[in-house]
């Protein structure tokens, strides 16, 4: 199962820049959802000849399907084909990330609509030197 993006196919010559993306996982079934995010690449540390280097690896964001351990039985109980995965932002950094990742969260009211959404935790540090300027709203 792909993802889309604005109803397109995503792919990871896409990626450019940005450093991940907030995504909604929908079961086809029964239209419930999962609002997460996620980093296109992690960053390991390696010691090279006594010098610490930052080695950057992606991710498993082709093959993820959120870290919610209901929706992850779901989808090996109905396969994946009866999901569906869509990115609804782009990120260039994790603040903006966690920001808008949360908003959805909120404006959908995941917390208080058991029936329609997985979700069962929202929350985060986010601070306006994080977001301010970075967000086109």
């Amino acid at each position: 199962m792909d993802w889309a993006y604005k109803n397109s196919l995503f792919t990871s010559d896409m990626i450019l820049d940005n450093l991940g993306f907030v995504y909604i996982i929908r079961n086809n079934l029964d239209n419930r959802a999962y609002i997460g995010k996620k980093l296109f690449y992690f960053s390991k540390v390696k010691y090279i000849k006594n010098r610490k280097r930052h080695i950057k690896f992606e991710s498993d964001w082709k093959d993820y399907f959120g870290s919610c351990e209901e929706l992850i039985c779901d989808v090996a109980h109905y396969g994946v084909h009866n999901f569906s995965r869509e990115i609804l932002y782009l990120c260039k950094s994790k603040g903006v990330m966690s920001y808008l990742e949360l908003r959805e969260q909120m404006s959908n009211n995941v917390l208080l609509k058991p029936s329609e959404y997985y979700n069962g935790f929202v929350g985060g540090k986010i601070h306006r030197k994080h977001v301010l300027d970075k967000i086109n709203l």
